[in-house]
C-alpha cells in the first residue's frame, strides 16, 4: 500500500456538495458539481490540502488517498472539509466494494474510536461514507497518532484494516481551515415561502 498524491476531482466536488448541503442541513448531494475545475494544492505531511475554484461554504479541503502498488487500484480516500459559517465539518471515506453495507465503517486511532458511519451510497468506484463530524472528534484524531486506520467488513464478516497517515493532520487541517475561512461563500438565505394562492 502506498499513499498518493493523486487529484480527484470528482471526489473533492463531491464533498464540495456535501458541504452545500451540511450548510443547508440536509443530506449531501452525491453528485459532484458541474464544471468544477483543478483545486490550488498543497502537500502538508502525508495530507493534501486543496481548495477548489467554486463558491461554496466549504470551498476547501485535506485529503489522503491510497492505492494498492500491484493493481494501482485506490484502496481507501479520506476527506475533511469545514464549513466556517456553521463551525461545521463534513466527512467522505471511499473504500473498495464488496463491503457489508450493514455494518458500516469506523475510524480507529491510538485514542479515539468513532461511532459506526453508515455508508450512503455505493457506485462503480467504491462505496462512500458522506456525513457530518463533530469538532471534538477533529480535535482527538489531530492528538492521536502517527497512524490510524478506518476498519470496514466483507460480506463474510471478516473485520479488515485499512491503514492511513496522520502526519501532517493537525497543520494541515489548520491550513485548510484558515483557507476555508478566506474562500468560503455563506450560503445565501432560503427564499421566504410563497403566499397560498387567493381563493
Amino acid at each position: 500500500m502506498k499513499f498518493s498524491h493523486t487529484l480527484t476531482g470528482a471526489a473533492g466536488g463531491v464533498l464540495l456538495a456535501c458541504a452545500a448541503a451540511f450548510a443547508q442541513d440536509a443530506a449531501p448531494a452525491p453528485a459532484a458539481p458541474a464544471g468544477v475545475g483543478r483545486p490550488e494544492v498543497k502537500t502538508v505531511g502525508d495530507w493534501m490540502v486543496r481548495c477548489f475554484p467554486v463558491a461554496s461554504p466549504g470551498p476547501c479541503d485535506i485529503y489522503q488517498e491510497l492505492d494498492d502498488q500491484r493493481t494501482r487500484q485506490r484502496v481507501l480516500s479520506f476527506s475533511i472539509a469545514y464549513i466556517p459559517s456553521l463551525n461545521r465539518h463534513g466527512i467522505q471515506i471511499t473504500v473498495p466494494l464488496e463491503v457489508s453495507i450493514q455494518k458500516g465503517l469506523t475510524i480507529i486511532t491510538d485514542s479515539y474510536t468513532s461511532p459506526v458511519m453508515k455508508f450512503r451510497y455505493c457506485d462503480r468506484t467504491g462505496c462512500f461514507v458522506q456525513m457530518p463530524l463533530d469538532n471534538a472528534a477533529i480535535e482527538s484524531i489531530g492528538k492521536s497518532g502517527p497512524d490510524a486506520k478506518v476498519r470496514i467488513f466483507a460480506d463474510n464478516g471478516k473485520a479488515y484494516d485499512l491503514r492511513f497517515s496522520l502526519k501532517g493532520f493537525t497543520a494541515a487541517h489548520d491550513s485548510m481551515a484558515e483557507q476555508a475561512r478566506a474562500k468560503g461563500k455563506a450560503p445565501a438565505p432560503a427564499a421566504p415561502a410563497a403566499p397560498p394562492p387567493a381563493p
